[in-house]
């Protein structure tokens, strides 16, 4: 009996522990919120698995230059017209000075005059050079641009037509080299200077010409740009 009655109280025992274990658990979950309870499953199921290391994304430079201009230094960008429908654009200090954007982009040769002491801009113009006879007025406007400036010049479609000599001379006074190779529908951009003298390695001028075979535009050239730093201080 006294077996008998030993077995039935530890069967009681077993049964009550069970109960209590069981209820133990229950409050539990209901405690533990669940976000826990979920980074610890995480942080189990994470043992053992390699970190993956992801590379930050890069900082955006000004004018989108792939690395940043030094102190003391201005960012440029000079992109031309691509095809009929890709217009040109001309960027100083991360400011979009002529472009689709900003509504002053046509046709000819597109003329951005900057304040080189104050890096602030002057004016931005317009030469169409195939329809009207514009290239009088935009000797006129280069050659009164004030000195100590920076003259941007970007092409978009053609800026050739009814380019005369005068306004070549007067580009070629501030240092282009290939004012006239241009011709029709040739991609053209050019840094100039009036009255400042920039440092030799600076990129400042890059022309590209129609090709039908092997350009994308069919048969009109492709965009081309330069970019790079200038020093604040004029030498």
């Amino acid at each position: 009996m006294r077996l008998v009655a030993g077995g039935a109280l530890k069967g009681v025992f077993l049964c009550f522990a069970s109960i209590c274990a069981w209820y133990s658990g229950y409050l539990l979950v209901e405690l533990i919120p669940d976000v826990s309870l979920s980074r610890a499953v995480y942080g189990v199921r994470s043992l053992g698995v390699k970190p993956v290391l992801k590379a930050p994304v890069p900082k955006r430079q000004k004018c989108d230059h792939w690395a940043p201009c030094p102190p003391n230094t201005y960012a440029y960008r000079l992109l031309s017209g691509g095809g009929r429908d890709k217009y040109a654009k001309i960027c100083f200090e991360d400011e979009l000075l002529i472009g689709e954007k900003t509504g002053n982009v046509a046709r000819g040769i597109n003329i951005a005059v900057v304040n080189y002491i104050t890096g602030k801009v002057t004016e931005t113009r317009y030469f169409d050079m195939y329809k009207d006879d514009n290239s009088g007025p935009m000797t006129k406007f280069i050659q009164s641009a004030p000195e100590k400036s920076l003259l941007f010049m970007v092409t978009h479609d053609d800026g050739s037509s009814r380019l005369k000599d005068d306004a070549k001379k007067a580009i070629e006074a501030l240092g282009s080299k290939e004012i006239r190779n241009i011709s029709f529908r040739s991609s053209w951009v050019f840094l100039a200077a009036k009255g400042v003298e920039l440092p030799a390695g600076i990129q400042r001028e890059k022309i590209n010409h129609s090709d039908k075979k092997k350009n994308r535009y069919n048969g009109w050239p492709a965009e081309i740009q330069i970019e790079g730093c200038i020093p604040r201080k004029p030498s």
